[in-house]
């Protein structure tokens, strides 16, 4: 007993630290008690059998993803014109004109009201003869000319191989003073040989004349050719070229407006 009172804070240590021994020697078994304890109450909160979730229904979000691939693009010029109004003008006889694509005005709007060939014409018009032999009087009518004057037909005598800007007169077919029909060679603008009788003369096209029409300003061009100078909204145009198909003007800023032959009605 002298003992314990002399060294009890030594026993009651010694007590305190068994205790602890078996308390940590003991603790193994007591997480694996709660650990099965826990385990039974999740078996009896949650069923072992989960039954799965239904589908998604992904129909919203895949509808929306197919509209950003087509995006919805916005006209604000040629439907209701938000940022571009439709231009109104007023014709020479007061009559509303809407300006919708602007073609309704300029170049873009003149009409063909015909078109006429114009030929490079080479005739057999008569015969003269005289002491030195048959001389063959051929007519030349270029219509085309770019000159007034250049567009008269003009007579020119030729006997055999005389040679002229437009042709030879290579051969006469027939008796000399009343020929069945003359042959031409080198003429300008083919390739052979041109035969010539008093009633078939040769013909070439060498370009085309145009009546026109401006309904705007109620304007009428008639016999218009290449080089012709028309005024249009105010502006001068030239015509710069004239074929079956088509017209085509030029600004006095050099941009050209194509017009198709289309006849107006």
């Amino acid at each position: 007993m002298d003992f314990i009172k002399k060294n009890w804070e030594k026993v009651l240590l010694g007590v305190v630290l068994v205790g602890l021994t078996v308390a940590v020697a003991l603790l193994p078994l007591k997480v694996a008690s709660e650990r099965e304890a826990l385990k039974t109450k999740r078996n009896e909160i949650f069923p072992s059998r989960i039954q799965s979730l239904p589908p998604l229904d992904l129909s919203s979000a895949e509808a929306l993803l197919g509209r950003a691939a087509s995006p919805v693009k916005l006209d604000f010029t040629t439907g209701h014109r938000l940022f571009n109004p439709v231009l109104w003008q007023k014709t020479t006889d007061n009559r509303p004109l809407k300006v919708k694509s602007g073609n309704e005005v300029g170049p873009a709007a003149v009409e063909v009201l015909a078109t006429a060939p114009l030929y490079t014409i080479i005739s057999f018009d008569n015969v003269v003869t005289n002491e030195t032999g048959a001389r063959y009087a051929i007519g030349l009518e270029r219509q085309a000319a770019a000159k007034v004057n250049d567009r008269k037909k003009r007579q020119s005598y030729a006997s055999v191989e005389t040679k002229t800007d437009q042709f030879r007169l290579a051969k006469v077919v027939g008796p000399e003073a009343n020929p069945e029909a003359l042959m031409l060679e080198e003429v300008a603008g083919t390739d052979g040989r041109v035969r010539l009788t008093r009633d078939k003369p040769f013909q070439r096209v060498d370009g085309y004349m145009v009546d026109l029409k401006y309904a705007p300003e109620t304007r009428t061009w008639l016999k218009r050719r290449v080089g012709d100078k028309i005024q249009i909204a105010g502006e001068d145009y030239n015509i710069v070229a004239i074929n079956e198909t088509e017209v085509v003007f030029s600004s006095p800023s050099g941009k050209k407006t194509a017009v198709l032959m289309t006849i107006a009605k």
